[in-house]
């Protein structure tokens, strides 16, 4: 355990900015997962309105930093491809 006033901070802070990125990347994992089940049923109208509420979710991960601009990207630019593939 720290001793230093300065270290303790960094450890409570740490923790909570893990807990804000793990529950951010929850939240896209399941927005993904809602986008890849509409797609498995074949589903064009549930995917597209699950891919948009995916790319807004992913958006805001990206801008709170938790996921880089380009893995954003790619996950966005993947999704899109399935669902116009189904459609």
């Amino acid at each position: 355990m720290a001793n230093i006033k300065s270290a303790k901070k960094r450890i409570l802070v740490t923790q909570k900015r893990a807990a804000r990125n793990k529950s951010i990347r929850s939240a896209v994992k399941t927005s993904i997962r809602k986008v890849d089940d509409a797609i498995a049923a074949k589903d064009a109208a549930a995917a597209k309105t699950a891919l948009n509420a995916a790319i807004s979710t992913i958006s805001k991960a990206s801008s709170k930093g938790v996921y880089h601009k380009n893995t954003a990207s790619r996950k966005i630019s993947r999704l899109t491809k399935a669902v116009n593939n189904i459609a």
